[in-house]
């Protein structure tokens, strides 16, 4: 599978906005999606899947009651709504998944990255 990240850009802080990853290749409802972010000289970060089949979601803890996951298996894509940024979501956004029919929520394990989209939230 490949993915592509779309959507960032420059915001300001509070406000909201939504990331796109669009799949291209077989079987994407099959396969578990999962973003990540990459902060300035920072490690890389889970910050929530969304499961192949029963869509269960997973978040961290750091973006649980502001990020929503969700995914549109008719359009190949997986969504990221963010609520509320703040200027530490500064970062580059990563769509990724693990080889079909697992569940990854970690970067060890992840099999396809997506280029990258950069989000920067001014104060």
């Amino acid at each position: 599978v490949q993915l592509q990240a779309s959507g960032g850009g420059l915001v300001q802080a509070g406000a909201s906005r939504r990331l796109s990853c669009l799949a291209s290749g077989r079987a994407f409802n099959s396969y578990s999606v999962a973003w990540f972010r990459q902060g300035p000289e920072k490690e890389r970060e889970f910050l929530a899947a969304v499961r192949y089949g029963t869509s269960r979601l997973y978040y961290s803890d750091s973006v649980k009651d502001r990020f929503i996951i969700f995914r549109d298996n008719a359009k190949s894509t997986v969504y990221l709504q963010m609520n509320s940024l703040k200027p530490e979501d500064t970062a580059v956004y990563y769509c990724a998944a693990p080889v079909r029919g697992q569940t990854v929520i970690a970067v060890n394990g992840i099999d396809y990255w997506g280029k990258g989209t950069l989000v920067t939230v001014s104060s």
